[in-house]
């Protein structure tokens, strides 16, 4: 919800801006403080043409990372906000725990900033869904939170129930390639309510973070079986620890 700007100063009064890292003072209420910028590491060129895997200054274009080569992925690329770091998941942790959902629209202005231009109206947003226990203990779908604010930047179509949880997940840290598969195999399936609107659909799939790509693996496999055209995935956390040093 955004407030009218006759109602701004009374709120900033009220509620003095604060950045939500550091909890410096700020002008607004709409972004972080500028040393707490600082500390957010944002992907950049030059990456892999695949998965957008940062390369330094030693990549040329259109170049491919060696793991998107031994085991070419399904989606059609991925677009990352952040590289997971300290700043990134204190932001993540607000908003999943902390119940800070204002916290979404600053979040999603940073995954805009990576999104490939040709993502508009036409396109489908569909978060990675939630089993419903745990939609129904959080409260919310932290992935439909930022697909929603990305429809509404791009002009494209939200579908917050295009996916849907069919039975509970463990945690998958620490679990190999092959237990997180079978953890997640039959797990995530396209709505039946839906399945007509993903026949030849671009779709952009929304997380908060991208750890192993288990998951958002099972949900591009899902949509892809379902007949979408394209799946993007984007994220606005991406752990990647090795390329931390090369932003």
């Amino acid at each position: 919800m955004q407030l009218h700007p006759l109602l701004v100063p009374i709120a900033d009064l009220v509620f003095p801006p604060r950045c939500p890292l550091c909890g410096e003072a700020l002008l607004a209420q709409s972004g972080l403080c500028a040393g707490c910028w600082g500390e957010l590491a944002i992907p950049g060129d030059p990456c892999c043409a695949k998965c957008q895997r940062p390369f330094g200054g030693d990549g040329a274009a259109g170049a491919v990372c060696a793991p998107c080569l031994a085991d070419p992925p399904r989606h059609d690329g991925i677009a990352a906000g952040t590289l997971y770091n300290d700043a990134s998941r204190k932001l993540i942790l607000a908003l999943k725990h902390g119940n800070r959902i204002a916290l979404a629209p600053l979040l999603a202005r940073l995954m805009l900033g990576q999104l490939p231009e040709a993502v508009g109206p036409g396109w489908l947003i569909v978060p990675v869904p939630l089993h419903r226990w745990r939609l129904w203990r959080r409260g919310f779908n932290q992935a439909a939170l930022l697909g929603g604010e990305l429809a509404k930047a791009r002009g494209s179509t939200l579908l917050v129930d295009g996916l849907v949880r069919t039975k509970r997940t463990p945690t998958l840290g620490g679990l190999g390639k092959a237990a997180r598969a079978r953890a997640l195999s039959g797990a995530i399936a396209v709505n039946p309510r839906r399945l007509a609107a993903f026949k030849g659909a671009r779709v952009l799939l929304v997380d908060d973070v991208l750890t192993s790509g288990a998951t958002s693996n099972a949900c591009v496999s899902a949509l892809k079986r379902a007949g979408a055209a394209a799946v993007v995935v984007a994220c606005f956390a991406r752990v990647m620890d090795e390329a931390l040093d090369l932003v």
